[in-house]
């Protein structure tokens, strides 16, 4: 036996879950977390129903055994041999959103995910009650926009909690959540990295009329550190993950994470002065703070990385989707041409024509909004391509200016944080799009303006990421988060990182400023198709 193998067989290993936008991906690590030694996954997709972005639970339960069973297959072909325990597992899924459930454990309303942006009145009101910007897909404001629109289900809330929480609870009994995740619901003290008491009391007594009796607190979740054991795997939460019954409970969980936290573990970003982008059918960048920020603004969200430390979180609803639309149909026009190619093939050719074009993509600015965006001061999306009479529509141009628009509304809150004179000695990143080797990473690069750094599993993300967090229930007692990456994951890592070319900070910028300019064409398409 391999000594892989012999941990597999011996329950030595850890799992790392993740919920995606598009896919439920798992992870399975050996004694030392950087050592992959099978993977799973199972595509699946958000629905669009009664203008509520969504999954249903069915689809949560259905896509993580098929996911659990790839995994199983994949051990057995690399290994000879299929897991039925682990040391260790994590759950990690999108941040945010709304899962409200009553006391028999019933889900009272379908899950309203951190797409939806229909929170606008209660997300102002609670920014103003707190002091704070309470983004529009945050908990806290999905919970107080059912309490302003009066919705049946107010009176029966026993437990709200994120998908991550949900899974967590499903699988261990417990209603637990990490810190970073919960700082994605309800504004976290970072001098007990709990929810802050104080907002606690001025919301209970902001709905004390509307909603007489509700006590916030006794909704959420407990909140847990990294490190910190969060429950263990029953039973029945077993059965729930692999219902041909081979795996056994009894593994420890760590406490579930949002997929913000987890990208940060994935590329060793939780310490102040490094961030990490994430993309896929969001992006989002975080950044490590220095020191608290001087003023609120409705671009930065206040987080925390798994470990408590503060972080500005930069959100934007819509990321890679529309770019892997343009090449689904550049894919289908070469097979009609007889020159078929597989998926990463289209993609590498589209994405190195892109370093052909222009600085400034040549005059052709893309939105990317499918989503509403609240950076960009958008309800809804309305996926655009927009050149003046005089720009120059090239192919290369109109794939520099697809990247670009990936980075478009990121760079604007990007903007915002760098005025308030934070600053980064280099920014990691992961995520599909930064497969084909340099070109998504070098126009990142140039968007930021700083040092962007990809690691060798940039590609696993926050599977990768959550199964590190579980491994590190077993780190020796008062091993920081910080220093357990540094030295036990990230020792011995490989990083690319490409630093920001002149021209093609120059040429962003350019292209950034007609991108802000273009937003009202924006406004008037939502308002008029």
């Amino acid at each position: 036996m391999s000594p892989a193998a012999r941990a597999i067989g011996d329950g030595r290993t850890s799992l790392g879950i993740e919920l995606g936008s598009t896919r439920i991906k798992l992870c399975l690590v050996g004694e030392h977390p950087g050592d992959v030694l099978a993977v799973g996954s199972h595509e699946w997709e958000n629905r669009f129903e009664d203008r509520t972005w969504t999954y249903s639970l069915d689809d949560v339960w259905s896509g993580l055994q098929a996911a659990y069973a790839d995994l199983v297959a994949d051990t057995r072909r690399r290994h000879d041999l299929e897991p039925q325990s682990f040391g260790a597992i994590g759950v990690s899924a999108m941040m945010h959103g709304y899962l409200a459930f009553d006391d028999a454990g019933e889900l009272l309303v379908p899950f309203r995910t951190w797409r939806n942006t229909s929170t606008g009145r209660a997300s102002a009101e609670l920014t103003e009650r707190f002091g704070l910007n309470i983004p529009l897909r945050w908990s806290i404001a999905h919970l107080h926009q059912a309490v302003l629109d009066a919705e049946s289900h107010v009176p029966e809330l026993d437990f709200v909690t994120t998908l991550a929480g949900y899974v967590h609870w499903r699988l261990t009994g417990r209603k637990a959540i990490g810190v970073g995740d919960a700082s994605g619901m309800f504004p976290i003290d970072p001098a007990t990295n709990d929810y802050d008491g104080r907002l606690l009391a001025v919301y209970d007594d902001l709905v004390a009329e509307r909603a007489p009796g509700l006590r916030v607190a006794e909704l959420l979740p407990e909140v847990l550190v990294a490190g910190q054991e969060a429950g263990r795997l029953t039973d029945a939460g077993a059965a729930l993950l692999d219902p041909s019954g081979a795996l056994q409970g009894g593994a420890p969980l760590c406490p579930p994470e949002g997929d913000a936290g987890t990208g940060m573990v994935a590329t060793n970003a939780v310490a102040p002065r490094t961030g990490n982008v994430s993309a896929g059918t969001s992006i989002f960048a975080m950044v490590v703070l220095e020191r608290p920020l001087e003023h609120v603004h409705h671009e930065l969200d206040l987080v925390t990385t798994p470990a408590g430390d503060p972080v500005a979180m930069v959100h934007c609803n819509n990321g890679a989707s529309e770019l892997a639309a343009w090449a689904g149909v550049f894919s289908r026009f070469a097979e009609l041409t007889g020159a078929r190619s597989d998926g990463d093939a289209v993609f590498e050719a589209l994405f190195f024509e892109a370093l052909e074009g222009e600085a400034d993509a040549g005059g052709v600015i893309a939105y990317n909004h499918l989503a509403g965006e609240p950076i960009a001061g958008l309800d809804e999306g309305r996926p655009l391509i927009v050149r003046s009479p005089d720009s120059r529509l090239t192919l290369a141009n109109l794939m520099r200016a697809q990247l670009y628009g990936v980075y478009g509304t990121l760079a604007l809150g990007m903007r915002v944080l760098a005025g308030e004179g934070v600053e980064l000695d280099r920014m990691y990143a992961h995520g599909g799009i930064f497969r084909t080797a340099g070109v998504a990473q070098r126009l990142l690069a140039g968007a930021l303006d700083a040092p962007v750094a990809v690691g060798e599993t940039a590609s696993e993300g926050g599977a990768w990421g959550i199964a590190v967090l579980a491994s590190y229930l077993t780190a020796p007692a008062g091993t920081g988060l910080v220093d357990y990456l540094r030295d036990e994951v990230f020792a011995d890592a490989g990083f690319s990182t490409i630093d920001p070319d002149p021209a093609d900070v120059a040429g962003f910028a350019a292209y950034l400023d007609r991108y802000r300019s273009g937003l009202a064409i924006e406004v008037a398409a939502v308002s008029s198709l």
